[in-house]
């Protein structure tokens, strides 16, 4: 499978390189129906004038910079003011991957050498790896400039594309910080500890695609299908302490007196939290 030929643009290095798609979309797709003839529904591209049905060789880009006035644009034209820099991902900084938010990543990309890039992407690979670092640069993608990271993983180099500040949005709510006991954040963290382990992403199955998948293999068999019944709600709410050694027993088997986990060692000084900066 081809991938999307480019550059890494390091200082005055430069890395000629190659992009796959390290992501795919494996979700159950569904067509929509006419309901009376169970024939697919169409959805057809027709002029406005002669009601003609379109083909793909029929329609232009268009960019409307007045009411009703618009400028054709070809392909060729768009490929043709990308330059050689606009094609590169250009890094303009190194930085820890803890100061990037969760919130701003968005696709990843295996970046692998084309010939003759092999020697300066492992050099480029490495000296990230033995800084602790990740880089931030640029490149242009489709019609747009995008921010990228790349990041070191495992012994391969992953391109993953940012979000723009402008694209992320302000968390509605102020998050409510309550007080905690002592005794009750020592329980909690006995239950992580207990939960601690190396991420394995073959223990996560797309367990719900399973029973649709299910569900349709039924229903194509002609058998009936039956709702499940709902599992049943605790009738009151339970003390959060109690939850908190219940779960610590299931996991470990020990049974935790909460009078006795009050008087374990009181945990260090928590930090406040880090606030948003200001743009």
């Amino acid at each position: 499978m081809a991938g999307r030929k480019g550059a890494i643009a390091f200082g005055l290095v430069y890395i000629p390189v190659e992009l796959f798609a390290a992501t795919q979309d494996d979700a159950v797709r569904f067509n929509q129906l006419a309901k009376d003839s169970m024939q697919r529904v169409r959805y057809v591209k027709t002029c406005p004038d002669c009601k003609r049905e379109l083909g793909p060789e029929d329609i232009v880009k268009g960019y409307q910079y007045e009411k009703g006035k618009y400028v054709v644009v070809s392909d060729e034209e768009l490929d043709a003011i990308k330059t050689q820099a606009d094609r590169a991902m250009k890094i303009v900084q190194f930085t820890d991957l803890s100061d990037v938010s969760p919130i701003y990543f968005e696709k990843p990309y295996q970046v692998v050498a084309q010939p003759g890039g092999e020697k300066p992407l492992e050099l480029l690979r490495l000296a990230m790896v033995e800084e602790g670092k990740i880089a931030i640069g640029t490149t242009v993608l489709g019609n747009s400039e995008t921010p990228i990271a790349l990041i070191p993983y495992e012994d391969d180099l992953v391109m993953m594309t940012l979000h723009y500040q402008s694209e992320v949005k302000d968390i509605p709510k102020a998050q409510q910080h309550p007080g905690i006991e002592d005794a009750e954040l020592d329980m909690a963290k006995r239950l992580v500890e207990s939960m601690d382990a190396p991420f394995d992403p073959a223990r996560f199955k797309n367990t719900y695609q399973e029973k649709l998948m299910g569900l349709i293999q039924d229903k194509v068999a002609g058998k009936q299908i039956a709702a499940e019944k709902p599992a049943a709600q605790p009738a009151n709410v339970i003390n959060l302490m109690d939850a908190l050694a219940a779960s610590l027993k299931e996991r470990t088997g020990e049974d935790v007196p909460k009078e006795k986990a009050a008087s374990r060692k009181p945990p260090a000084k928590r930090p406040p939290s880090r606030k948003k900066a200001a743009s």
